[in-house]
């Protein structure tokens, strides 16, 4: 009985991983959902709606940095449509230009971390890089859908 139950379980838990695998769109949606909200904290601080927190605004580098290694994986052949992606027909279409908006996000991530400013100015400098890369791409490479 316990073998049929772990079995039954395995099945459900592959089956379920397998299903994941094969949504890209949803993967890449949610790790932009967390890059959305690293961004929230980020342009709440530029903005002077919230206070200055060297460590807040480490995490939302450091998880903006973490999503960018590989995300241009999330976009495979066949993605380009289905679960209301906004992924542009471009990301394919220029699929060079694409990598390298990930790269360029990746690094600029990388080296706000690095940075860790440990104050509003310092902060400034490592935003505006992030920021004009993450508007660029989005510029480029999504569809918005109204």
């Amino acid at each position: 009985m316990k073998n049929a139950v772990a079995l039954a379980l395995a099945a459900v838990f592959l089956t379920g991983q397998a299903v994941y695998a094969a949504e890209p769109q949803q993967e890449r949606q949610q790790t932009m959902k967390g890059v959305g909200e690293a961004m929230g904290t980020l342009a709440k601080t530029i903005k002077g709606e919230i206070e200055y927190d060297a460590t807040a605004v480490a995490n939302a580098f450091k998880k903006m940095n973490e999503a960018s290694r590989n995300f241009a994986d999330k976009f495979p052949e066949g993605s380009e449509t289905g679960h209301e992606t906004e992924a542009s027909p471009k990301i394919w279409s220029d699929r060079p230009g694409f990598e390298k908006a990930v790269q360029e996000f990746e690094a600029d991530t990388d080296s706000a971390v690095k940075a860790a400013p440990k104050d509003i100015d310092e902060f400034k400098a490592a935003f505006g890089r992030v920021a004009e890369n993450c508007k660029t791409c989005h510029e480029t490479y999504r569809v918005k859908k109204e």
